[in-house]
């Protein structure tokens, strides 16, 4: 009897390892979270970080290099005010940062690079609207059409 009750009991728990194993089936990628990573920016060393998160929004910022006399050669992280993957149309604004902010119109789309990992699988083609105020709070701004490359990203792990 004594045997009995423990078998029942080791298929009950069992079967309930086994029930719980597949109702915790991992919740599939987050549409477009294959496009978060680093993209080149306007100059060398400059670069943009884009992270997709949930219902298509985007968190990330612009690290670029500093222009005026001030911050000439600092490194300055423009960080996103508000970001939206729709898609793979992508749009963010930057908050400002010495008076300068960035807004970016655009899609994301496959580039030249053959495999996922290579440098430019992935492009951020569109429009890049430099925004300056200055002492007066007088706004002055600049477009221009931009290609941003995916960086490069070493699949295997670092080795000691």
């Amino acid at each position: 009897m004594r045997r009995r009750s423990l078998q029942l009991l080791c298929f009950v728990f069992l079967a309930l390892v086994v029930a719980t194993a597949q109702g915790n089936k991992p919740a599939p990628a987050q549409p477009g979270a294959e496009y978060s990573g680093m993209y080149n920016f306007l100059r060398d060393g400059e670069f943009v970080q884009v992270t997709v998160e949930d219902q298509g929004n985007v968190t990330g910022f612009v690290s670029r290099f500093g222009d005026s006399d001030s911050d000439r050669g600092a490194f300055l992280d423009h960080f996103f005010k508000q970001g939206k993957l729709d898609t793979n149309k992508l749009t963010f604004t930057t908050q400002a940062v010495h008076g300068i902010w960035f807004e970016f119109r655009g899609t994301i789309e496959r580039g030249d690079g053959k495999n996922m990992g290579d440098e430019a699988y992935y492009v951020l083609r569109g429009t890049l609207t430099e925004n300056t105020a200055d002492e007066a709070k007088k706004t002055t701004s600049h477009s221009r059409e931009v290609l941003l490359k995916s960086f490069p990203q070493d699949a295997s792990p670092a080795k000691n």
